[in-house]
Parts: structure tokens; sequence; C-alpha cells
């Protein structure tokens, strides 16, 4: 990389985040392991001493084995701790990312009512539910309204927006998960290797409809663009094949896939792609990560890792099509090469303490920086 390229990059890195310490270095990398869960720990060690994460950067937690914890264990177990140990940390060891590891929960349940008021007197609010990566986003933000969503203040739709939260409250939190170990170890080693040799292979984009060129766009259409919009960008750095019909890519039709976008198939994952190792993608519908452990399960998240993905972003819970990641920004800044996998993550999604999570390595880098 060129001093003129550096020197761009750090510029870039300080305008868009407004903080010391991104872009993402390993030295500001938390990792927490469940060690009730058997592997979690030997994954968390393998991952650190493969990225050169400090050891004092390690924190090995006793929570449940299920996907989902309670809202009181979240907060005891698992919010707490995190807290404690971001607390006594100086400044210039500051932590900006946290990767959970293979069997910490997915989910949280909304709270009990009756540990919070009169009992009997409401249901648990399902809007108070959350992805534990979500929530664990704002372990520093302080009180905030549990109920629906919170403004990401680092998404690039909301800079000149006042949000609640500031970008100091908020930290990239991203997993290192799948079906079993075995999957896990697959994603750190693949991930490594095809970033020694930049992500190779073509992207494939499955919009619905034709694109457009009205700027009044909402709601599914809004995203259907910028799925063509992805398309064009990422057309500057790779071989691009984007499909504008109803349909989704037939079976077995898209060789060498390194990035995917596409949507709308509930629940049913359709095997047309032959991954390239390294390659991420994701899929455009309601809670294709509700379980990464049921392999019984034909979810989009599930399967992709299964069928060889390092990196895919889905929800847990209902997102509505807001909640995902904009195509056009998450492509956009990977492509381009200056960001990282999870820091594209954060600057493209719009909210937090609601459904979407990230698995993958947060540091991967697929993408030398463009000219």
């Amino acid at each position: 990389m060129s001093p003129a390229t550096v020197t761009l990059l750090l510029l870039l890195c300080q305008t868009l985040f407004a903080l010391p310490g991104f872009c993402l270095q390993p030295k500001e990398v938390l990792v927490v392991a469940n060690w009730q869960m058997a592997g979690s720990v030997a994954l968390a060690h393998y991952y650190m001493q493969q990225r050169g994460i400090p050891e004092k950067n390690f924190l090995s937690l006793s929570l449940t084995v299920n996907e989902t914890m309670s809202r009181e264990e979240y907060d005891r177990n698992l919010k707490k701790k995190v807290l404690d140990l971001l607390k006594i940390r100086p400044p210039e060891n500051r932590i900006a990312a946290i990767v959970l590891m293979y069997g910490v929960p997915l989910k949280v349940a909304p709270p009990n009512p009756a540990l919070v008021g009169p009992k009997g007197v409401t249901p648990p609010d399902m809007n108070m539910r959350a992805a534990v990566d979500s929530e664990l986003a704002l372990v520093q933000a302080g009180q905030y309204e549990l109920t629906g969503w919170q403004k990401n203040p680092y998404f690039l739709g909301f800079q000149g927006d006042r949000t609640v939260l500031k970008k100091s409250q908020v930290l990239l939190v991203s997993r290192l998960d799948g079906p079993d170990t075995a999957t896990v170890y697959r994603i750190i080693n693949e991930t490594l290797q095809a970033e020694k040799k930049g992500l190779q292979g073509k992207a494939y984009f499955d919009a619905r409809w034709p694109g457009s060129k009205s700027k009044t766009l909402s709601g599914y259409k809004f995203y259907d663009q910028s799925i063509h919009d992805a398309a064009e960008v990422v057309a500057r750095r790779m071989e691009v094949v984007l499909d504008a019909r109803e349909g989704l890519f037939p079976a077995e039709s898209c060789p060498g896939a390194a990035l995917y976008c596409g949507w709308y198939s509930l629940g049913k994952y359709r095997d047309s792609f032959t991954w390239q190792k390294g390659a991420i993608g994701y899929h455009i519908a309601s809670s294709e990560c509700a379980t990464l452990k049921d392999t019984n399960s034909s979810i989009w998240c599930l399967k992709m890792l299964e069928k060889g993905v390092v990196a895919t972003v889905g929800p847990v819970y209902e997102p509505y099509v807001q909640g995902f990641p904009l195509p056009k920004l998450f492509f956009g800044k990977l492509v381009e090469g200056y960001m990282s996998l999870g820091e594209s993550y954060l600057v493209s999604l719009p909210y937090l303490s609601w459904h979407m999570i990230l698995i993958g390595d947060p540091l991967y880098q697929p993408f030398a920086p463009a000219p």
C-alpha cells in the first residue's frame, strides 16, 4: 500500500468514525466465549492467535447453551460483565468491537413483566426482544428505550441527523458462529486465506424488478433498487451477474460466487451457488438467522454457512425490510477496500437494539483499497 493510500485511508476513517481506533485493529477487539458450550473457548483462543488479538482481550462467561437467553440473564451475566471489563480499561486500550464466539446465545427475550411491574398486568412485549449482538452494541449507552429499535449513528444514511445515540456509545459487534465447531474453524481459516490473495470470483445480485431512476422509492422498491445500485458499484471491481426477474437464480446456476445479495425466499435456501473461499452474502427475508444450530432448518444464514460462505447477515426475528443493511452501502464500502467487513456492516446498518446480526470476522479485509 502506497504512503498516499495510507494517508487517504486514515483521513477516511477519521471523517466517517470521528473516533480514535478506527480503522479497526486486532488490539481493539474483545472476544467473548461461553465456557458452558463445548469448543467455544478453544475457538476463541484459536481466533485470537490467528489475528494477534491480545490475551487480555478475552472474556469467558457462563451462559445458557440455548439460542435464546432471558433478558435477566443477559443483563446479569453478559451485559454487566462486558461493561465491567470495559470500565477498567484505560483509554489507550479502548475496545471498539466485540466478537461473540460459537455458543453465545443469538437472542434476548423480552423482560418478564413480573420482574419489572405488577404481576399479571401485561404479557411480555415482543417489541422488546432483540438479537444479542445488536443489544450488546449498546452496552455503553446507559438506559435507553427497549421497545423497538434505536437509530444507528454510524449509518451513513443518518449522517447530519440528530440521533439519540452517540457514536462513542456504540460498539461494533459480530460473531464467529455456525452449526458446529468445524464450520467456525473453516470460517476463520478461509477468511485469512482469502484475505492474503484477495477475494476472487463473481458477484451475484438477485433483484425482482427493473431498476428505477425515481428518487422517491420506499420500502421493498427502495431496497430492490439498492441491489441494482450495489451491482453497479461492485462491477467496478469484479464480474457481476444481475438478475432483475421476479424468480430466484435457478439451482446450480451461480458458479464461483464471491458476493451475493438477493430476495425473497422466506426460510427456503436455494442451492444456486458454488461458493468461493472467503465468500460473503446475505438474503433479504424475515428471520433468516432464527437459528444456527437446527440443521433441519432451511433458512438462508444457516445453509449459506454450511455450504461455504465465511460471512453473512440475517435477522433473528422479523426486522422489516428497513432493518437490513443497505446493499449499496454494504457492498460498496466493502469493495472500495478501505473498510473491513465489520466496518462496512456498521455504516450500512440503520438500526441497533434490534434483530440483525453479522456472522464473520469483523477484521476481514477481502479487497485491497481501490485506486
